[in-house]
């Protein structure tokens, strides 16, 4: 049983053995960097967070994951993270703990395979060791992610990384200082369903020192769903191995920094929460802390340090319903007294703040108001619009202050799916959404002419979420690909006769042996995706080739004649193709930035490699919204894909494909791009967590 350490005049010798850690998660840099009030909030925070390691003397800043809220933050963010970790990480001061692991185990994966401190090029005072979260986790074909480039330029420890998806061993990362020993175990983000089915099938493996391994404080660092969203969306407690000592748990927002005890696996539970609010939900309410964790031998001590720079947020519910005496229903201008009663809530909170904020200076002076009206019982909302304009110069989130939400409606008996409703939800009751989800949902509830025949309900919502969280544009078309070729050659193994019973029969059976054997989907489908990763980097390696052969035919073919625009002296642009073709000018271009996938239409690249004797290169399209990633599954022919070899069956499949399974899948993307197009103007966050 672990003990908690008491305050007391601690000796030399203690406080040369007793670990300081400040520990921190789901930093969530770059978050609403464009929020003319919001944008430096995360950046703000961040500094405070580095600033109290400094102040503090720790021996190391434990990072739980989702420092970056973006897979790909922009240059801003990724700039002052670089900026703010060299300001307070990097100095004289001796560290005072030493490494007693296998250092190529623990960071193998990095091109640099030790901890940063080590390094004689580089001068650290407060190392970082931090896993990556379900945001900024490892992605593209080097399952490289941001964490990999502050690794890289050595202000942070990358681990936690599992190289294998098939089993994960857990090497802990061991610490000493003095007599004090960690062992410090992590686990970046998996996919909740697939982590749960590999723990239930014992294929998780937390590794043991074999010397002494009673001695060490096993320390625990994990980025999951901790709350149940579904029956394995989620990673039980009881899950973990009893010998840990203290988990620290990412990915959930609220602030439960204070060690909870696991009755029955005996360990401790610290979930220090967000240090940005990034919904607004009761649970983004709580006051957010980071912590100061001190550990000697197998005793530990979590104090509980405030943030002082973080936005106050102020969550308030109404229920109409229960204000009888005041609203009436029936009455004419009962609209206008629930609008005035929301006006002396919002009065109320913004009083709330600015009492708070005399008691600190540090606080950012524009609150985080929600007020939820539950407008069940015959009433009707107001515009919403029109009330915050009155609070533009006094909330930092003026546009989305007033929620209204009615009981939720029982299921209907034909189980169909109201997208409407769906789209409509606020981003605090969609935080469990999931794209995959909606793809399952739709094909399980769509009519039966317009289900899944070939392609699987799993491959199409990995290869969706792929495209929208990762920006994977071709996902989708590579799974739709993967899954038609094995498909004919299964065909073609079952010497199947060319006819259509048959063949509708043989591709059932099969679409259902691969439902029920979820671990060959999986690989089917991680193999599908990595097809379609080296596709992407090789089409990105063929652009830059075409660009360096084009500069060169520029160069020795001499000055153009007959311009018609002085933009044509200059070079195409590398790969981006935001350049405008020649006599182009005036003609309307894509404004930077007015996409969030891609830089800018390609137009104007094409143009220009038509217009001269450039040799000619497959340049991958730079703007694909999710129908184009589908449509160009249907318009290009699979790579390496034998067809002319194949017998009068595939032959006959290839004849079919299209209106038989391409067109049920291409309706879903039109209700998939409206979804995702609403989320993205209803909320100020994005739609799936």
């Amino acid at each position: 049983m672990i003990a908690e350490m008491r305050p007391s005049t601690s000796t030399d010798d203690e406080e040369n053995a007793t670990f300081k850690i400040l520990v921190a998660t789901d930093i969530h840099l770059g978050y609403l960097e464009k929020d003319a009030a919001r944008g430096n909030d995360t950046f703000v925070t961040f500094d405070e967070i580095l600033k109290l390691a400094q102040d503090n003397e720790v021996d190391f800043l434990l990072l739980g994951g989702d420092l970056f809220h973006e897979n790909k933050p922009s240059r801003k963010t990724l700039h002052t993270c670089l900026e703010l970790l060299r300001k307070y990480c990097m100095g004289d001061r001796p560290i005072q703990f030493e490494i007693l692991s296998d250092q190529s185990v623990n960071f193998g994966f990095s091109k640099f395979p030790w901890v940063n401190y080590q390094d004689d090029n580089l001068n650290i005072s407060i190392p970082v060791f931090s896993i990556h979260g379900n945001h900024d986790d490892p992605t593209g074909a080097d399952a490289l992610c941001a964490l990999d480039i502050l690794s890289c330029a050595g202000l942070v420890n990358h681990f936690g990384r599992s190289p294998s998806v098939e089993k994960i061993d857990i090497s802990p990362v061991l610490l000493q200082k003095g007599s004090s020993k960690i062992a410090l175990y992590g686990l970046g983000s998996i996919p909740d369903e697939r982590l749960h089915r590999m723990f239930v099938n014992k294929q998780v493996t937390m590794l043991r020192p074999k010397e002494d391994e009673d001695s060490w404080f096993n320390l625990f660092v994990i980025h999951q769903n901790r709350s149940k969203h579904g029956a394995t969306n989620y990673i039980p407690e009881q899950f973990l191995d009893d010998f840990i000592d203290l988990v620290i748990w990412g990915h959930e927002h609220e602030c439960k920094i204070a060690p909870a005890r696991n009755e029955r696996q005996l360990f401790y539970v610290s979930q220090p929460g967000s240090s940005v609010v990034t919904s607004l939900s009761p649970g983004e309410a709580a006051k957010k802390h980071v912590g100061l964790l001190r550990i000697k031998g197998k005793k530990m001590n979590m104090q509980k340090i405030p943030l002082q720079t973080v936005r106050p947020f102020y969550i308030e519910d109404i229920v109409l319903a229960d204000h009888a005496d005041i609203f009436n229903p029936d009455n004419p201008k009962v609209t206008q007294a629930i609008q005035a009663f929301c006006m002396e809530k919002v009065e109320a909170m913004l009083d709330n703040s600015e009492r708070d904020r005399l008691d600190n200076p540090r606080q950012p002076d524009k609150p985080l108001i929600r007020l939820r009206v539950d407008y069940s019982g015959g009433f009707e909302p107001f515009n919403i619009v029109r009330f915050s304009q009155k609070f533009m110069d006094r909330i930092a989130n003026p546009k989305d202050i007033i929620h209204f939400f009615r009981h939720r409606e029982q299921k209907e008996k034909n189980d169909e799916i109201n997208f409407g409703k769906l789209v409509h939800k606020p981003a605090s009751e969609t935080t469990t959404l999931r794209v995959e989800d909606l793809v399952k949902q739709y094909f399980q509830t769509a009519e039966k002419k317009v289900q899944l025949s070939l392609l699987t309900e799993r491959g199409m919502g990995e290869a969706v979420q792929e495209f929208v969280d990762k920006e994977e544009k071709d996902a989708i078309e590579e799974l739709v690909k993967f899954q038609l070729e094995k498909t004919q050659r299964f065909l073609k193994e079952r010497h199947t006769d060319a006819e259509e019973a048959k063949i509708d029969e043989e591709v059932q059976r099969f679409r259902e042996s691969r439902r029920k054997n979820t671990m060959e989907e999986d690989e089917e489908v991680r193999e599908a995706l990595n097809r379609a990763k080296a596709h992407r980097s090789q089409g990105a390696y063929n652009a830059s080739v075409s660009s360096d052969d084009d500069l060169m035919d520029v160069a020795t073919s001499g000055q153009r004649a007959n311009d018609d625009s002085d933009d044509d002296d200059l070079p195409p642009s590398r790969g981006r193709g935001r350049g405008r073709a020649r006599g182009g000018k005036g003609q309307n271009v894509t404004a930077r930035g007015a996409s969030r996938r891609g830089r800018g239409g390609g137009t104007g690249q094409d143009q220009m490699i038509s217009s001269r004797t450039y040799k000619s290169a497959p340049v991958p399209t730079k703007n694909m919204s999710i129908i184009d990633a589908f449509k160009s599954s249907r318009q290009q022919p699979a790579r390496n894909m034998p067809v002319k070899s194949y017998s009068e069956v595939s032959s006959y499949f290839m004849d079919i494909k299209a209106e038989d399974f391409l067109l049920p899948v291409s309706s879903f993307f039109v209700y998939m791009y409206s979804c995702l197009h609403a989320f993205k103007i209803h909320t100020h966050t994005p739609p799936f967590h």
